[in-house]
Order: structure tokens, then C-alpha cells, then sequence
């Protein structure tokens, strides 16, 4: 199955480039309320499942027990920036647990903010693993272990007692498979699954709703996705599609990029979860896919919808700021009809 084309890239009025994907909008008992492509075919989620491999800080009672507030469990499912805030709060959630960065397991790279670089450079200072993007979720990580009793050496891998509790995690609450043969390795290190794409997005729904999960995990999950949508700032950093989005309907949005054109989100109020994939793993394609969608579902909030409709159409310029050409969801997205009516659930009874 050939996915169709999503998202167009004007220069001029001229279609210059397009990427195709595939969407699925899921609601907790599995109902499906959107389906664009093939959403059956198993994708990396990668980073995008933050939030659900954040699970375990909070059920083993380790965020309790070093105090963390929202920020904390934000920046546990983030991919962030590398800001200087963002450097100093995983340093913080390391030291609670009575460790450093030389615990961190994910390696070093630069910020992936130009601005956290530059600064970091024309210091003289060099990157170390808590600008490591995935820095908050490995210090969450490293908590949950320290606070559990568990040797935290080796955390990253498959058959550590960490990442046994996230791979439960993930397969309880996407209801899918998390075995060796449909595991890689991230990028930060540590093992990632091709899953479904729909189960993906029913794990958002469950995250959003409660509902399917049993009520400690439930608790545990309102209060990640609840930290997330008040911190974005903390998930993802200055300009970013995470926080932008989360900031435009505060407590309405949950979202999250994952690596190769992936993005999951949650409307809380909707009871639905989101999981999208751009084929091509591109990122600007990947950002118009879930402004329109979300665009699409929050429809009936007309200020907001046509907000999210500008985040979905960017214009691009070149390096003199002239305007260029543009991005556009295509008809094939914009068109899509929702398979059932969208109406507000009660959630977390």
C-alpha cells in the first residue's frame, strides 16, 4: 500500500516537493476516528513515546520521593533543546538521586538550539551528555533505579531491570507487542519497537483518558500529560512545533515529535490519541501533518482551529528573508473525513 501525499512544498505556486504518510486518530477503546494510509504497518515511534516510557519514574514512586514537580516530569518526556534551563533541571533531578552526569548513559552532542550552541561555543564550553536531547528521560530513568534499589549501570539496555519496566510500560498501554524481533536501538541508546501506528495512538488515548488502564497507572499518566501541557517550554524548548502547540490551547493539547517524521498527541477533552508518520522522516513535513490534523478535530473552536491552520501552512524565505514559497497539507489530508463523530468524554471517573 502506497501512502498518499500529505503535505506539499510550494516555490512560488509551483509544487516543488511533496511527502507522504500515513495518520491514525484513536480513541481508548480502540474505535478509530481518522485513518489516513496504512496504519496497521508497524513503525519506530522513537521519542515520541516519552511520555509512556516516563511511566515507571512516577509509579515507583521516585518522582514523590525526590520532589518533582511538573517541570521535572516534563522535561522526563522531552526531547529538548539543550537550553542552559534545560541543562541546569536534569542536573538537578540527577543530584536528587545522589548521582552526576557520568551516570547518563545517552551520550554527548551540541544543543540542537543554534542560540544553546553558540552561546555554549563562544564559551569555550563543550557538550556533554545533559545536552543530550533525551537527558530529562535518562535522568528520570536513573531515578526510578536509584529510588527502586536497582543497579543503575547499563540502564540502556534491553535486559536491564529499567528498561524491562519501560518495555511493560509501552505494551501495557499500547496493548502491542514489544519483543526482540521488532526492537532497535534509539538514538539516546536504548531499545525502541516497531509497533502499529493505530496502537500507538490508542496508547495516547488510554494516556489521555484513563480508561483501559489500571487506576494507578491511570493517576500516573494524567500527571505526566497534565506536567507536559503545563511545562511545554521543558518538552521540547524556545520556537519548537512541541511547545508552540501545546501553548496555543494550554491543558487542550498534549503533544510530542518523535525522530523520522513521527509526532503523537492527545486531546484530552476529545478522549483521542494521535499518531502520525512521515514517510520520508521529515521533520517540516511532520509538523504540518499534526497542525492540520489538530486543525481538523478542534474544528468547532474556530479561533483556535484557524490558529492551528497558520501552523499548518508555513511560509518559507530565503537568507535574505524574502518569501519563497510555503508548505500546505494536501487535499488528501485537508479532506479527510472523520470516520465517527468527535464528542467530549468523560475521563479519569
Amino acid at each position: 500500500m502506497t501512502d498518499s501525499v500529505l503535505v506539499e512544498v510550494l516555490r512560488g505556486d509551483v509544487v516543488e516537493s511533496v511527502h507522504r504518510g500515513c495518520v491514525a486518530v484513536v480513541d481508548a477503546d480502540g474505535g478509530t476516528v481518522l485513518e489516513i494510509g496504512d496504519i496497521e504497518r508497524p513503525v519506530f515511534p522513537r521519542s515520541a513515546v516519552k511520555a509512556i516510557q516516563a511511566l515507571p519514574l512516577v509509579e515507583t514512586g521516585a518522582a514523590d520521593a525526590y520532589g518533582f514537580k511538573d517541570k521535572e516530569l516534563a522535561l522526563a518526556c522531552a526531547s529538548h533543546s539543550g537550553e542552559a534551563a534545560h541543562v541546569e533541571l536534569a542536573s538537578a533531578m540527577l543530584a536528587k538521586a545522589g548521582l552526576d552526569v557520568g551516570a547518563l548513559e545517552c551520550g554527548a552532542h551540541w544543543p540542537t538550539s543554534q542560540q544553546a550552541t553558540v552561546k555554549l561555543a563562544g564559551s569555550g564550553g563543550s557538550p556533554t551528555a545533559l545536552h543530550n536531547n533525551c537527558s530529562g528521560k535518562h535522568s528520570g530513568f536513573l531515578c526510578a533505579c536509584c529510588h527502586s534499589g536497582i543497579d543503575h549501570h547499563g540502564y540502556v539496555k534491553a535486559g536491564h531491570e529499567c528498561q524491562k519496566m519501560v518495555c511493560e510500560a509501552l505494551e501495557g498501554v499500547t496493548g502491542a507487542r514489544h519483543g526482540a524481533d521488532n526492537r532497535g536501538t534509539d538514538g539516546c541508546s536504548i531499545p525502541t519497537y516497531a509497533v502499529p501506528l493505530k496502537n500507538v495512538a490508542r496508547g495516547f488515548a488510554r494516556m489521555a483518558t484513563g480508561i483501559g488502564l489500571a487506576p494507578a497507572r491511570a493517576r500516573a499518566a494524567k500527571r505526566l500529560m497534565e506536567a507536559c501541557m503545563a511545562e511545554p517550554f521543558y518538552v521540547a524548548g524556545s520556537g519548537r512545533a512541541d511547545t508552540k502547540l501545546m501553548e496555543a490551547a494550554p491543558g487542550q493539547i498534549f503533544v510530542k515529535i518523535g525522530a523520522e517524521g513521527v509526532f503523537c498527541a492527545a486531546l484530552p477533552e476529545l478522549g483521542l490519541g494521535i499518531a502520525l508518520k512521515c514517510d520520508d522522516g521529515a521533520g517540516r513535513a511532520a509538523e504540518v501533518m499534526v497542525a492540520a490534523v489538530l486543525a481538523k478535530l478542534l474544528a468547532n473552536d474556530a479561533a483556535l482551529a484557524g490558529q492551528l491552520t497558520g501552523f499548518a501552512n508555513p511560509m518559507l524565505r530565503n537568507w535574505n528573508g524574502i518569501e519563497v514559497g510555503r508548505l500546505r497539507p494536501s487535499a488528501a489530508l485537508t479532506s479527510a473525513n472523520a470516520l465517527s463523530a468527535v464528542a467530549p468524554i468523560p475521563t479519569f471517573s
